[in-house]
């Protein structure tokens, strides 16, 4: 089956995205990405995976392995084919389109068929 996306970047909703983004940079050896703040943080990894740490105001962490808080996370893909072309191909497997889109030229934002969010981009 030929590949149609990679996986580049995971990001994780959390209350302080520095903190995060210092136990994933000593855990993994991921390089700190320079524009990192108190609002979303980032590693990169040398191949290109992005790990991103963004706040979010009265975070619940994940209950595990219960589900009373379930466990959210954000994945981008990049794609080989246009946007457009990816966003067809995706819509036509189950996938969902949000109203809301806040850069239509560099990414799309999509549901899987649960509901979780993801990004398609060609960067």
């Amino acid at each position: 089956m030929p590949q149609y996306m990679e996986l580049v970047a995971i990001t994780l909703d959390c209350a302080d995205p520095l903190a995060l983004a210092a136990f994933y940079q000593q855990a993994t050896g991921f390089e700190p990405h320079p524009k990192s703040d108190a609002e979303f943080a980032g590693l990169n990894r040398e191949d290109g995976l992005f790990m991103g740490f963004q706040r979010v105001e009265d975070y619940r962490p994940p209950s595990w392995p219960d589900k009373t808080t379930p466990q959210q996370l954000h994945i981008c893909f990049k794609v080989a084919e246009s946007l457009d072309e990816a966003e067809a191909r995706l819509l036509e497997l189950g996938a969902g389109k949000p109203d809301h889109q806040p850069d239509e030229d560099t990414l799309r934002v999509l549901t899987d068929p649960a509901g979780h969010p993801f990004c398609i981009v060609t960067r």
